[in-house]
């Protein structure tokens, strides 16, 4: 069953390629190869301005590789109107259905001279991948044939303001959104609230997961990181009792396991990691899950 066809009946799990060294896509191929199973693997597209293998051709080679589905990032940062359009109708002919639209983080971000492009904004790039779909380009002029993507949107669970998140989905979903994998959460609570107010909007949420490696990095992420919020309680946890960025990820998801449509897993490369979560996660529906230390 295709990932599509999972989201809103099955629990789905995605997750992140992480990092490829330049040129050594074969390294990165080698430790995907060593993922339990997965619904999707998600490539990113130059994070933070720094130089990363495309986004399309590697989603491209992972699919024809591995056989597992691949969720391309797409920003509004390096294309233009132009060439926006080429790489989507290149996306497709290469098999990629599924396309992550995201801003962006500005090349000052990065370590190049690199200008920004920003020819549309997230919302006129969904509605424009949605004409697409429909064969029009986007002077609304038939092109030949059509695409067929599904689109991910982000979404932010820990909003200052959810009221105005909420309404931003909406917009997305307005434009064409087919689903969202959201930025990190580590309160299971506040989760569940905003996934009861979400649910109005109809469309799957993938909740997105990030073990802690370190107490250091809970800190940091507590502290230095926008969007992210990382209770006491967690800090707490991991400064006196020792629990592992596993084990703590592992609760997140046993508390709001019944009420999401599936995790989106960020390990930042850490094979081991993910598939300790994914056993986790595997085992819920069975009632033999323990997570691990």
């Amino acid at each position: 069953m295709s990932l599509i066809q999972k989201l809103g009946k099955d629990f789905v799990i995605t997750t992140e390629l992480g990092p490829v060294k330049g040129a050594l896509f074969k390294d990165s191929l080698d430790k995907a190869r060593e993922y339990l199973a997965l619904d999707a693997i998600n490539i990113h597209d130059c994070p933070m301005g720094n130089l990363r293998i495309n986004s399309i051709a590697m989603a491209h080679v992972i699919q024809s590789e591995l056989g597992v589905e691949s969720i391309p990032h797409f920003t509004c940062r390096d294309r233009s109107l132009l060439g926006t359009q080429a790489d989507l109708l290149g996306a497709h002919a290469l098999g990629i259905r599924y396309v992550l639209v995201t801003t962006g983080d500005p090349p000052k971000h990065g370590p190049y001279p690199s200008k920004p492009v920003y020819d549309y904004n997230v919302f006129e790039l969904i509605n424009l991948i949605k004409k697409m779909n429909s064969g029009l380009d986007y002077n609304d002029k038939e092109f030949g044939g059509n695409t067929d993507f599904n689109i991910s949107c982000t979404a932010l669970p820990t909003a200052r303001d959810i009221d105005q998140e909420l309404k931003k989905m909406e917009r997305k979903i307005k434009a064409g959104a087919d689903f969202f994998q959201t930025q990190v959460v580590y309160d299971a609570e506040r989760t569940i609230t905003f996934i009861n107010s979400a649910k109005v909007l109809g469309k799957p949420i993938l909740i997105g997961i990030m073990p802690l490696k370190s107490l250091k990095m809970a800190r940091y992420m507590k502290e230095k990181v926008e969007g992210i919020d990382v209770p006491d309680e967690i800090i707490s946890r991991m400064e006196k009792e020792g629990v592992s960025g596993i084990q703590i990820v592992c609760d997140v998801i046993r508390d709001i396991y019944e009420y999401v449509d599936g995790i989106h897993i960020m390990a930042l490369g850490d094979v081991k990691g993910t598939n300790q979560i994914i056993e986790y996660v595997k085992g819920l529906s069975s009632g033999t899950s323990v997570a691990r230390s």
